[in-house]
């Protein structure tokens, strides 16, 4: 399996880029996880619904299945901040890629989605896990960089770029142990 992660501010197109993608990628024939990093508390359970009531009840984990699909809802008894390879973990071993969205300060190779528009700061200048830089206004970069830079409105390009390099995204989990 095959490992990035996309990281930049609010706003900054993180998102977008990753939903494109991922149909990219699966024309290719790869198969595609993502790992998203929500701040806020969320739900995609909904009142009335059998699993929200189990887990009204008490469960401590719900997997909900059909024959096309597959939810896993785990309530956590006190608040807990699972690392990204503890999430990476819970995937199916059979994934070619997985596309790490937010986590912009996890210990793995990363491509940092900068705007110029967005007046933020540049992560690159000072991560070193940043591999890449995709970004709409490249001369506008605030230090000049040896790393790649890829154009944000090109999502073929940047899956072609991933895809070319791609050996040296292998995730090896004994390395997180």
């Amino acid at each position: 399996m095959k490992v990035i992660g996309f990281a930049g501010f609010s706003g900054s197109g993180k998102t977008t880029l990753v939903e494109a993608l991922i149909p990219i990628l699966r024309l290719a024939g790869l198969r595609v996880s993502v790992i998203k990093h929500a701040h806020h508390r969320f739900d995609i359970d909904h009142p009335g619904k059998d699993t929200f009531r189990h887990r009204e009840a008490g469960a401590f984990e719900i997997v909900v299945a059909s024959d096309i699909r597959l939810a896993l809802l785990r309530e956590f008894e006190q608040p807990t901040q699972l690392s990204v390879h503890q999430l990476i973990a819970e995937l199916y071993d059979g994934v070619d890629w997985v596309l790490v969205e937010g986590f912009k300060d996890a210990d793995l190779p990363k491509i940092e989605v900068w705007r110029s528009t967005s007046q933020k700061p540049a992560r690159y200048i000072h991560d070193d896990f940043v591999v890449a830089i995709a970004t709409d206004s490249p001369d506008q970069l605030p230090d000049a960089t040896q790393r790649p830079v890829l154009d944000l409105n090109d999502p073929s390009a940047v899956a072609d770029w991933l895809m070319a390099n791609g050996e040296r995204f292998a995730y090896q989990s004994d390395n997180y142990a």
